[in-house]
């Protein structure tokens, strides 16, 4: 049965993975799904991130951004599923999936934050999206974790929903909520050149 995490708390993929009945996990989809509150009639285009990053929180290259213009790292191990532009239906609303053993030993850990698109121009922040979520399900298709984001991000035009990282031998999940203005910023407080 897969864990609900309140913000801040964490659980080891790993460990939830075996008590599911997969004693080898070898990859991991991060499934983001929202909502639209009722607004001025402008469609809402949230978009999915991931960036992996070394043990100092610095992107291991600029390729390990991942994002709707670069949708896979060099080495296939993280890959963005697409891009749906208006978070229309049913479920996950966007992607990414993790390929366990084919991510560099020198990746500590996989931020995944989501922004809102042209959020300045339209005028829109996290505080008009509702029902969002970051989920992680294993190769099998079970659903390991779930966290439900419950704060009004009132100004926030980005939010880190949560992280994938390692721990010893173990991939542990994080549900981390934490709000941000600017997704270009937050690469480069990454390291990232943008």
């Amino acid at each position: 049965m897969a864990i609900s995490l309140a913000k801040g708390g964490n659980v080891s993929l790993t460990k939830q993975a075996a008590e599911a009945g997969t004693p080898q996990l070898t990859a991991l989809t991060v499934g983001l799904g929202w909502d639209a509150r009722t607004t001025t009639g402008t469609d809402f285009d949230l978009d999915a991130s991931a960036i992996g990053v070394k043990a100092d929180g610095k992107v291991l290259s600029d390729q390990y951004f991942i994002f709707f213009n670069n949708l896979k790292s060099p080495d296939g191990a993280i890959q963005l599923t697409g891009d749906n532009l208006t978070g229309a239906g049913e479920g996950d609303d966007e992607s990414i999936v993790i390929t366990l053993g084919q991510v560099p030993a020198e990746i500590d850990k996989i931020v995944v934050p989501v922004s809102i698109y042209g959020a300045q121009e339209r005028q829109q922040n996290f505080g008009q999206v509702r029902n969002a979520y970051i989920r992680v399900v294993d190769q099998t298709g079970t659903e390991l974790v779930r966290y439900d984001l419950s704060e009004d991000y009132s100004t926030e035009t980005v939010v880190i929903f949560g992280e994938v990282y390692r721990n010893g031998a173990e991939w542990k999940f994080r549900a981390v909520g934490q709000g941000h203005n600017d997704l270009s910023g937050l690469a480069r407080d990454h390291g990232v050149n943008v």
